[in-house]
């Protein structure tokens, strides 16, 4: 068994909790802008620490006035945007808990997850998320109040709680202690119903004063963001606390399609987002390249960039790779920069492996990805690489307060800072998942002689092959997932002979990808039988096997005609695969690989 162990930074004191941070902020640096948010009439506008907490307390007195009391749990139904900020920390601000739902949930979902945290309200972005709500409203009495976003809810309650006084909003948020549970998260739920995360105040205080101290001058007052990643998840909620304990600047973006628009807009000094961004990130600009007959010096740049990167890991680059470094970077990599806003100086990156390669190339071109490791019962970040020691191919090393424990069968365990209290309303979960303050991840891990932590599968994952032979599919699928062509890939042999795979074309990719290479139109159904597109991902399969035995190669591949969504029920929120329900979509297809 093998242990490594963060000291915190500081103590947390009995009586903290997250409101104190607002405060704080106004009381010691009222004008500084610690917010920005669309404006009215146009682009964007700035909202400062006096101003944030006048908008917080406003909201939270109208929430009073309705009737929210100390100790309810208010759903949160939204996507990414100021008033998720706003209306988390009016929630706290009255005493109740946020319950954060993803905006795509099914009704279904939302029923679950309001129901089983017994909810006393909700807020909601749009009409239509009310007229979902509504259609629940026989099943759900416990929720008294909707309130809708775009119907003007933030002034309607602003207007509702004039009548009440500072002094109750300060005896409310004075309720709060450090191990009050500030949310309860579900978790995404790829097998079975989703489990509430009760995460506490301590959870998110501790660990993001710890990252402060780690992350230096990455996330400091003069900083900025542009969180784009769903609030719901536990993820992008830490970051938004992070830069309020920070000061860091914060602004939201609330859809993809805006994404690009809103960099060159707010123009942030670092990123959060999950892999398949920077995949997607780097495939396009190969794909541009490659359609502008520039492939070639692009495959040069990038080639350059990762052994430059290298470089600075084994006693920094030559004069020459200096040289043509830097004339790629007149080139290509300043393009790159410019298309996040031009001022990115790092990312962080989580939720799946981000792969050595990729990680190198954006180092060597100017923005250090620094990729960590946790999980929504860790309140996220558990380990995590940073500029100072960035460690590329692992996860990091604990955060300050965090302990990691390999487990006698490789399992990775968590304690400290950041381990959730339990699940709600579930002791038998609790107690399963957590045992003398450890948390049994259900990742397999190890960690290095510098106690740097690496990521080597799932322990639910394993599968087992016909001759025994056990095999992590995670390693195959996330090297697979970066190749242009490939949307989504899962791995199968459990009982079975041999290892094979089910693969799914990227619609957005696929296109470009045709015309580069001299094919004509082709919808994905017809590029799925395609030979030419199938030698193409053939390359993709012998590229993943070379990271593993014979043993656990991938023999042989389907494609299939369709993608796996969310929508479809196939992938959860943040984009994990619900093996289950795919081998029951397609058992089908996975008999057919294994037919004679």
């Amino acid at each position: 068994m093998r242990e490594i162990k963060e000291a915190p930074v500081t103590p947390l004191e009995a009586d903290e909790n997250l409101t104190d941070v607002i405060v704080a902020n106004a009381a010691q640096a009222p004008d500084l802008p610690v917010l920005s948010r669309p404006a009215a009439g146009g682009g964007w506008e700035d909202v400062t620490a006096a101003e944030f907490l006048a908008d917080v307390t406003a909201t939270a007195k109208g929430l009073v006035a309705s009737g929210v009391e100390p100790g309810d749990r208010i759903g949160l139904l939204c996507k990414t945007r100021y008033e998720w900020t706003l209306f988390d920390f009016a929630i706290w601000f009255t005493g109740a808990v946020t319950v954060p739902i993803y905006e795509t949930s099914s009704a279904e979902q939302v029923k679950w997850i309001l129901s089983d945290s017994g909810a006393a309200g909700l807020i909601v972005e749009t009409t239509e998320h009310a007229q979902t709500a509504g259609s629940l409203k026989a099943e759900l009495a416990d929720v008294k109040n909707v309130w809708v976003i775009d119907d003007g809810a933030v002034g309607q309650l602003h207007e509702a709680g004039a009548g009440v006084a500072d002094d109750e909003i300060e005896r409310r948020r004075r309720t709060l202690k450090v191990d009050s549970v500030a949310t309860v998260i579900y978790t995404s739920g790829t097998t079975g119903r989703p489990k509430g995360c009760e995460l506490t105040h301590a959870n998110f205080l501790g660990l993001a004063r710890g990252a402060s101290a780690i992350f230096g001058e990455l996330v400091t007052e003069g900083k900025s963001t542009l969180l784009f990643l769903p609030l719901a998840h536990v993820f992008a909620r830490f970051i938004q606390v992070l830069c309020l304990v920070t000061r860091a600047r914060l602004s939201h973006s609330p859809s993809v399609a805006q994404l690009l628009d809103d960099l060159q807009a707010t123009k942030p000094t670092f990123l959060l987002a999950v892999p398949r961004v920077f995949e997607k990130i780097y495939n396009s600009a190969e794909a541009k390249a490659r359609g502008e007959g520039k492939g070639r010096i692009f495959g040069i740049a990038a080639d350059t960039a990762i052994e430059y990167s290298r470089a600075l890991d084994d006693g920094g680059p030559g004069l020459l790779l200096r040289v043509r470094h830097a004339v790629f970077d007149r080139l290509v990599y300043s393009k790159l920069r410019a298309a996040t806003g031009g001022a990115v100086e790092g990312a962080v990156s989580g939720g799946a492996p981000l792969g050595q390669r990729l990680g190198h190339f954006f180092r060597g071109i100017g923005i250090d990805i620094l990729e960590g490791w946790g999980l929504t019962e860790t309140t996220a970040p558990a380990t995590v690489n940073t500029q100072a020691r960035n460690k590329i191919g692992t996860v990091g090393r604990p955060l300050p307060g965090v302990s990691i424990r390999i487990g006698d069968d490789g399992e990775l365990l968590v304690g400290g800072v950041g381990v959730l209290k339990g699940y709600w309303n579930n002791e038998q979960a609790t107690a399963e998942a957590i045992t003398d303050g450890w948390f049994h991840t259900g990742d397999l891990g190890e960690i290095d002689d510098d106690g740097y932590v690496s990521i080597t599968g799932r322990k639910k994952e394993i599968l087992v092959t016909a001759g025994g032979k056990n095999v992590s599919p995670a390693q195959l699928e996330d090297r697979m997932r970066a190749h242009p062509l490939i949307s989504q890939a899962m791995v199968v042999g459990d009982g079975k002979p041999f290892i094979a795979c089910l693969i799914t074309l990227d619609a957005e990719m696929l296109p470009g990808w045709l015309k580069n290479h001299g094919k004509g139109d082709m919808s994905v159904e017809e590029a799925a039988k395609d030979d030419d597109v199938r030698a193409e991902l053939q390359k993709a399969v012998d590229d993943a096997n070379t990271t593993v035995s014979k043993a656990e190669s991938i023999r042989k591949f389907t494609v299939l005609s369709d993608d796996w969504t969310e929508a479809s029920g196939h992938l959860t929120p943040k984009m994990s695969i619900k093996r289950a329900v795919v081998m029951k979509d397609y058992a089908e297809d996975v008999e057919a690989l294994y037919a004679k």
